[in-house]
């Protein structure tokens, strides 16, 4: 018996114990990851030119989530993120491998290609291509009302 306390006495990792399709398996994508205002050392993790200005996670969720991914949100910050700001507030949870291992999606099979399929998406969505001159305020007014429904309820 002695011999078998032993083999459990090591932790397993989850990479091996865990199936693929386990939500803790899902890749992380963080909006410092493809902000092209943001530096190396600061998180962003592809080129500027390919970047997005500012990202939110709800416009990396819509992309995804179009897209025909398994996605959810998470109220985490990443850990370089100086700003508090509810804007900069989030971490999208995506599922990159099926049970069997297999992935998801053909187009999708590293997380660089996810990164970059969001930052090349995320300029065409309604609400980026609207924004003109009075865009701005109009955003920030909903802002301001979904805010105060939180307070009501």
């Amino acid at each position: 018996m002695a011999e078998s306390e032993e083999v459990h006495f090591y932790p397993k990792m989850a990479h091996l114990s865990k199936s693929p399709s386990d939500r803790e398996r899902f890749i992380c994508l963080y909006p410092v990851y493809i902000n092209s205002k943001k530096t190396l050392a600061e998180g962003r993790r592809i080129p500027t030119e390919k970047g997005v200005e500012n990202p939110t996670c709800a416009e990396i969720r819509d992309v995804l989530t179009a897209a025909g991914m398994n996605v959810y949100v998470e109220n985490k910050m990443h850990p370089r993120e100086w700003n508090r700001d509810v804007q900069f507030r989030g971490r999208v949870r995506v599922q990159l491998k099926q049970e069997d291992g297999s992935f998801c999606q053909d187009k999708f099979t590293s997380r660089k290609e996810v990164m970059f399929y969001v930052a090349e998406m995320i300029p065409k969505l309604k609400t980026r291509t609207q924004k003109g001159g009075g865009g701005d305020s109009s955003s920030q007014q909903g802002e301001g009302g979904k805010k105060s429904k939180k307070k009501k309820k």
